[in-house]
């Protein structure tokens, strides 16, 4: 393929926006990338998380905004190849915070693996989130029942590991945990 052919091929936010309404995808490194409709598990974790988040955020008449997907993360304000529906993002800054969703890093992001589309949130999201210096990202397995929490230190993300049984800190705020025991699974 020359290069020529190879930009062609190259989607825009423009396209990602341009799909149709019913279809759900993400746009990484200019690639389409379809999303499957999530199972009823994983529905199960993002409203038991997206809930204690919310709740802690108006316990603590918070600035920070949670939002669960879809929502539209343009993670580079300069670059039209990124959109990323995260299962759900705490965004602190409001000056990122647009029609469309949100341009620029989140403050955490949240996903929920499914079959189809792990290696996706273990290494393809994984570095795009760090690259864009998102501070904390959680990537929640139901099948393996753990939870990876992944918090920016500088330049690099240090990680951790837990399990449905846990109780797991929040590394974004100094006094938020969320017992994963508590969801029943």
């Amino acid at each position: 393929m020359s290069e020529a052919s190879a930009r062609a091929n190259i989607c825009t936010e423009e396209d990602y926006y341009n799909l149709p309404e019913n279809v759900r995808a993400e746009l990484i490194d200019g690639r389409i990338y379809y999303i499957a409709a999530p199972s009823r598990v994983h529905q199960r974790i993002l409203g038991f998380l997206f809930n204690h988040i919310a709740n802690y955020i108006n316990s603590k008449d918070g600035s920070c905004e949670v939002y669960p997907a879809p929502f539209a993360v343009k993670l580079f304000s300069e670059n039209d190849r990124n959109v990323v529906e995260p299962d759900i993002s705490v965004i602190c800054d409001p000056n990122k915070l647009t029609d469309r969703g949100c341009t620029g890093a989140p403050d955490w992001i949240v996903e929920i693996v499914s079959p189809s589309n792990s290696s996706h949130d273990y290494i393809l999201k994984l570095n795009l989130y760090a690259h864009a210096g998102v501070r904390e990202y959680w990537i929640v397995n139901p099948l393996s029942m753990k939870i990876f929490v992944y918090h920016l230190e500088e330049t690099d993300f240090n990680a951790d590991s837990y399990t449905f049984q846990d109780k797991v800190k929040v590394n974004i705020y100094d006094d938020l945990q969320i017992d994963f025991k508590a969801l029943g699974l």
